[in-house]
């Protein structure tokens, strides 16, 4: 299927004077799967509507292949969209559902439209269902009906407004990894809104982090998760251990950060930053030591709660400078139990732990002053 780029041109859009979207700029290669991701009231879902037709920006461009398509309505779009609540007819059969959109095109014959409804039902894995009606299926099922009639009309982008949200927790982790592959198998360009962390990291080939309309990082998912340019990134995705830290000098490979009384060296991150800043760092990068231990950024703690998560055990620890952190330790079959008030030493590695920006605006003017 040709075509499929999209590109958001300075896209603003306003509701009575407030600005939900704030300058988008984002270029979608064809064929990608790409994730808008952010919390409620970030953007994100208007920003899909505006692509899909169902709102109209205030300004900017909305290109699909090269063409704006800012004034077109949306069933004249090379786009369809998958919605969280599927919006299936309760009165029609599987197949009449999927055949929907059908009955607009014009010299679609019965046999054809039976062809493809076939087709798209072969592809979500619901062949055999054509009889059944919607409230005769299971949520999984409801929303595979919801992607085949969307993926009938050949698209050229299909846009997924939260499409795994009503789903329970082991149901949704399954079709994350069905969606991704179908994705890739019918490369169709994927637009999918989510506020959803781990549906992002799972599926997408890069993503967009939103706030307040704008976008605070875009990169791929190793990039967003390893490498947080922002301090609202490294704690919106995925668990993040923040502390308020400052500047103290330059190291050779490094930047030398005090924490309390402690000084730290950060290899990671904004390392041209000086005065206040943030450092993070991953529970699963934290080591814990014996008391009695020493080295490169060991800071003296006491464990706080330990809680068993099965796979890892999960240690909430006071450091000495009074910051609490979230370590988690890989239960590799010998899991050793911390008790509360016990002393040890939290290691937290030069090597991963970053210095970050409070905001994107800060990032932008730490990356201008290295050029």
């Amino acid at each position: 299927m040709a075509g499929g780029e999209v590109q958001l041109v300075d896209l603003i859009k306003e509701f009575d004077g407030v600005r939900a979207v704030d300058g988008i700029n984002l270029d979608m290669p064809a064929g990608e799967f790409f994730s808008l991701l952010g919390p409620s009231g970030c953007g994100k879902t208007t920003t899909l509507r505006m692509i899909a037709g169902f709102e109209q920006p205030t300004s900017g461009q909305i290109l699909l292949d090269g063409t704006d398509m800012s004034e077109v309505p949306p069933h004249k779009r090379q786009v369809n969209t998958v919605f969280q609540n599927y919006a299936l007819f309760p009165h029609l059969t599987v197949f009449d559902n999927v055949a929907f959109g059908l009955q607009f095109k014009k010299d679609v014959a019965k046999d054809e439209t039976k062809r493809r409804v076939g087709e798209a039902l072969e592809l979500v894995q619901l062949t055999g269902y054509e009889k059944r009606r919607p409230t005769q299926l299971s949520g999984g099922q409801q929303q595979r009906v919801a992607l085949a009639r969307a993926l009938i009309l050949n698209p050229s982008v299909l846009l997924l407004d939260e499409p795994l949200g009503a789903l329970d927790a082991k149901l949704r982790k399954r079709l994350q990894v069905e969606l991704k592959a179908l994705q890739e198998a019918l490369g169709i360009t994927f637009v999918y809104v989510t506020h959803d962390q781990e549906e992002a990291l799972t599926m997408s080939d890069r993503i967009a982090v939103m706030s307040n309309g704008r976008i605070e990082q875009l990169g791929t998912p190793e990039q967003v998760y390893e490498e947080p340019a922002t301090a609202y990134v490294a704690d919106f995705l995925g668990v993040s251990n923040l502390m308020d830290a400052n500047v103290t000098g330059r190291g050779t490979d490094g930047t030398m950060v005090r924490l309390g009384t402690f000084d730290l060296l950060a290899k990671r991150g904004s390392l041209n930053a000086s005065g206040e800043i943030k450092i993070t760092i991953r529970p699963e990068r934290v080591r814990l030591e014996p008391a009695d231990t020493s080295g490169e950024n060991y800071l003296p703690a006491m464990v706080e709660r330990s809680v068993y998560l099965g796979n890892a055990m999960q240690v909430i620890v006071r450091l000495a400078s009074g910051d609490s952190i979230q370590v988690l330790v890989q239960n590799r079959g010998d899991a050793v139990l911390f008790q509360p008030g016990e002393s040890i030493k939290a290691v937290l590695p030069s090597e991963a732990l970053r210095v970050v920006a409070a905001s994107a605006e800060a990032a932008s003017q730490i990356e201008a002053s290295l050029n």
